[in-house]
């Protein structure tokens, strides 16, 4: 082989229950280049770089660096080999601080102690470097999902890798972080790094790689040159047909108010101010209201505020006339199991965190939010067989796959999979609210097309759509009414239709705001 590549992974066949994870692929990562892996969610691309990070072991197959064959039992093997690894789920200690996380394995030592000082300092010098600030003192639970994203690249940057992987970095990420870390993968591997990008977003991969590989259900299907394809043969190459990539929906018919809050504020729990002040809004049925803004301006604190996963705040500005109301029944001090009952489905922003029991299969999470009604139930015995024919059914609809069907440990699917069937429980299961945090995190352009119908369709049966999205195309494209949040407040209330991406922009970085928005 030619001493260009840096790592070859020739021929991996990668095996688990049921399934050939990866079926004989061979991917080959040249110095210096930047090297996108796509494919369908469950294609194998996770597994793939699993391997190549020591996580997994291949049946067959082996792995070469700079020409020479190598063997990588486990993630030390990998670090020794200067192989770092972004995870798409991320592996953090939560109540470990950022600066502990970061230096995890590979503290500095002064005096038989941790020198912490030089931890500091070397923490800061690579947040100046790559534009990434973030306070090193602050807990891993109590930060942002888009946080944690940023200390799993800080955590590989920190410990000098030269072959990076990155399995779907922009996930959480907004528009202008996704912009940076492009700059800084470009600006990493201008300085000798080589880089392999699991991504499905396609406009990311034509802006920053060199070369792609697509993988299809397990098999190798090309490499390309970027310079040479374009998005609509990747997607063709990756889902085996024509992609939509334009969203088509009728104009919204607003009916009845779903959901209404008023003078809500939600407690911060990494400062002492509120993370959401003083908001008012509504939902009606039969529209899609999206609420926009960078990461980190009290966006997910509203949504877990609604939902009931954290307390509301009773020092708030209107405290006295704080008050939630769904389909006109007070919610305001209501339990989760009683809002969901009430009729809110909720797609969470933490899948694995809030959406799913890891160590439950496919079918015990497809039932979490309807297994005491009768359908599944007799006397409390659970009816089993009812629960696999609903199982089934919803894993026929919306296209989830896993090895063994229904009896498949949730934990063991790849990420894009467990969002599918957290989408499918909450569409199916009755509601007149969906509230749909990041609903596309992780799916495939096929996907993608595949959910934002479903959600359109939820609408146009009459249910209140509440999304909350970074990805500037999808606000756009989906939204009926766009609420702008900037430092926990709505600053404006926009028509996408009136409205561009760069005056969004504005409100969303605070230069612009709407004086008679709340």
């Amino acid at each position: 082989m030619s001493q260009d590549y840096i790592i070859e992974m020739l021929h991996i066949t990668k095996l688990f229950p049921g399934i050939v994870a990866n079926d004989d692929i061979t991917l080959q990562l040249k110095k210096g280049e930047i090297h996108a892996l796509l494919g369908e969610n469950g294609a194998g691309k996770s597994t793939l770089m699993s391997v190549l990070f020591g996580l997994y072991q291949a049946e067959k197959g082996e792995i070469r660096k700079n020409g020479k064959k190598v063997v990588i039992r486990n993630p030390n093997d990998a670090t020794a080999l200067h192989i770092g690894m972004v995870h798409q789920h991320f592996k953090l200690v939560e109540v470990f601080t950022v600066l502990d996380n970061i230096i995890l394995g590979r503290e500095p030592m002064k005096g038989g102690l941790v020198d912490r000082a030089k931890a500091r300092k070397d923490i800061a010098a690579l947040c100046n470097v790559y534009g990434m600030q973030i306070d090193p003192d602050a807990k891993i639970e109590d930060i942002t999902v888009g946080m944690q994203q940023r200390v799993e690249i800080l955590k590989m940057l920190y410990r000098d890798n030269e072959i990076l992987i990155f399995d779907e970095p922009t996930a959480v990420l907004t528009p202008q972080e996704i912009t940076e870390l492009m700059e800084t993968m470009k600006m990493l591997a201008a300085q000798g790094k080589s880089i392999l990008f699991i991504t499905h977003k396609l406009n990311e991969i034509m802006s920053v790689a060199d070369r792609c590989t697509v993988l299809r259900k397990g098999k190798y299907i090309g490499t390309v040159n970027i310079k040479d394809t374009s998005p609509e043969e990747l997607s063709r190459m990756m889902v085996g047909r024509d992609v939509n990539f334009t969203v088509d929906k009728a104009p919204s018919k607003p009916g009845k108010t779903v959901l209404k809050v008023e003078h809500m504020s939600v407690p911060s729990k990494i400062h002492q101010n509120l993370a959401v002040k003083d908001v008012s809004f509504e939902v009606r049925s039969g529209e899609i209201v999206t609420i926009a803004g960078i990461d980190g301006n009290g966006q997910s604190e509203l949504i877990y505020g609604i939902t009931g996963i954290d307390r509301l705040a009773d020092n708030g500005p209107n405290a006295d006339k704080m008050r939630l109301t769904l389909d006109g029944n007070d919610i305001t001090k209501k339990s989760i199991r009683e809002k969901s009952i009430g009729g809110m489905s909720h797609i969470p922003e933490d899948r694995q965190k809030y959406g799913l029991v890891l160590r439950y299969n496919l079918e015990q999470n497809l039932e979490l939010q309807r297994y005491w009604e009768d359908t599944f139930q007799n006397h409390q015995f659970i009816k089993n067989d009812a629960v696999t024919k609903y199982a089934d059914r919803l894993i026929g609809e919306f296209d989830v796959r896993s090895g063994q069907g229904t009896k498949t440990m949730v934990g063991a699917m790849s990420g894009g999979n467990q969002q599918k069937a957290i989408i499918a429980r909450e569409l199916d299961k009755k509601h007149s609210l969906l509230i749909a945090v990041q609903p596309i995190r992780g799916l495939d352009v096929g996907a993608i097309e595949y959910i934002h119908k479903q959600i359109i369709a939820d609408r146009d049966k009459g249910a209140g759509i509440l999304l909350v999205s970074y990805e500037l195309d999808e606000v756009m494209n989906l939204s009926d009414r766009i609420l702008v949040m900037f430092e926990g407040r709505i600053v404006g209330e926009l028509d996408p239709k009136k409205t561009t991406v760069e005056e969004l922009g504005l409100y969303m970085s605070g230069a612009k705001r709407q004086e008679e928005a709340k």
